[in-house]
């Protein structure tokens, strides 16, 4: 009988144990640079452990590569730093209908095995006084994306933000994603898709929530 690895088992489950991301307390001791520098060091220790010939042309520049691309890019949400600097604006038109920003795209990491989430996200929010700009509630999806994410823990990281932000309780999130953990290992199912949702505030009435789902489902 085959052995079952024990890390395999807590992957495969896709629970989570924490609302915020897990960090440890000294993880912005080390500047970007150094952090870049340390990871393509390893990085290409893991392609020579896989046989890859760091001599070809091809291949050289790649730990350097993937290095910028973790710190710079894909888990730049990692540092509380390249948060969104999200101003709120009167409301002028007294406008306090729901504001549903829809189909927002984002690309994530599953921090179980490092392989991408695609999706996007639809959130709503009712005003409170004040709202936001619009690009702020892309932003604030995509700060989130951009580190080893479970789909769950994001939605609720991004709920959260928004009621603070806000000044409001009454804000909905539902991420729609493909997880190539799912499409390109393991059981490899291309066709399934997952649907995370966070209501709050006015969103746990019934009425409000078919009305949240009624416009993100409008063919647009």
């Amino acid at each position: 009988m085959e052995e079952i690895n024990n890390n395999d088992q807590i992957g495969d489950t896709h629970s989570f144990f924490n609302l915020e991301t897990p960090l440890r307390e000294d993880a912005f001791k080390l500047d970007d640079e150094l952090k870049i520098e340390l990871i393509e060091k390893h990085f290409k220790e893991i392609m020579l452990i896989l046989g890859l010939d760091m001599s070809d042309d091809s291949l050289k520049g790649t730990p350097h590569r993937v290095a910028k691309m973790y710190v710079k890019e894909i888990f730049s949400g990692l540092n509380p730093g390249n948060a969104p600097d999200v101003k709120l604006f009167e409301n002028r038109y007294q406008y306090k209908n729901m504001l549903v920003e829809k189909s927002i795209s984002f690309h994530s990491t599953c921090e179980h095995h490092f392989v991408p989430i695609i999706g996007k996200a639809h959130v709503a929010y009712i005003p409170n006084g004040k709202v936001v700009g619009l690009s702020k509630l892309n932003r604030i999806v995509r700060y989130f994306a951009r580190r080893p994410q479970v789909q769950e823990r994001m939605t609720i990281q991004i709920a959260n933000m928004l009621k603070e932000t806000l000044n409001t309780n009454d804000v909905a999130v539902l991420i729609e994603a493909d997880h190539l953990c799912v499409a390109s290992r393991g059981v490899q199912d291309i066709t399934s898709n997952t649907v995370t949702s966070e209501y709050c505030g006015k969103f746990l009435d019934t009425k409000t929530r078919e009305e949240f789902l009624k416009y993100i489902h409008l063919n647009t």
